[in-house]
């Protein structure tokens, strides 16, 4: 009986770890099908195994506190810091998640690891794009032009402003110093590159 749980709970550690794992391998992340199968299935049979040594003077417990040990050196494996951003937090929390499934099945909680799994799914899924598209209303880029003096200079960036691509929110400040001119606008594409496409006569050099 003990050994039928047991692959039962292999068999669950294997289905949920690799549902979580094929979401990351089809975004390409660096934690995927694999890595995913083999924690979760890792977590199973460290906590039956902790279960069935209970007579043993050895307390259950502790072997699950190993685990989130242990996992938290592999997430640490998949944190990348480059060029001053920090990539692979989400990977890294997915993994802890999964070992945890695989504490639950281990211990019997079939409902309540399957439960988990189906959030997991559905923040990954979802909360992705919403993600991304809040880190895209966020953003802003400021573009510095600096022209020869004119009648025409503010009605000329104006101009640029608008073939570049800015949205309607862009907000437009002049600096009668030095006859340089800046504008703020949200990054929905690179400004200085599209404004140096359509720059006029007097334009002499842009600034990201």
């Amino acid at each position: 009986m003990f050994k039928l749980e047991l692959m039962l709970q292999l068999g669950l550690a294997s289905l949920l770890g690799g549902a979580i794992g094929m979401e990351r391998e089809l975004g390409g992340k660096p934690a995927g099908l694999r890595t995913n199968i083999l924690i979760c299935i890792g977590s199973v049979l460290y906590t039956h195994l902790s279960i069935a040594m209970v007579g043993a003077a050895t307390d259950p417990t502790r072997v699950a506190g190993q685990i989130v040990t242990g996992v938290g050196f592999i997430g640490a494996g998949t944190i990348l810091h480059a060029r001053g951003a920090v990539v692979g937090l989400t990977s890294a929390a997915t993994i802890w998640v999964v070992a945890a499934i695989g504490v639950a099945l281990g211990s019997g909680f079939y409902l309540e690891g399957i439960a988990t799994t189906l959030v997991v799914l559905a923040v990954l899924a979802g909360l992705g794009r919403v993600e991304k598209l809040v880190e895209r209303q966020s953003m802003r880029s400021t573009v510095s032009v600096h022209a020869k003096p004119g009648p025409t200079v503010l009605e000329d960036l104006e101009g640029l402003v608008r073939r570049a691509g800015l949205d309607d929110r862009s907000r437009l400040a002049t600096r009668r110093l030095a006859d340089s001119a800046s504008t703020r606008g949200r990054d929905h594409e690179r400004p200085g590159r599209g404004m140096g496409r359509h720059g006029g006569e007097g334009s002499r050099r842009f600034r990201r």
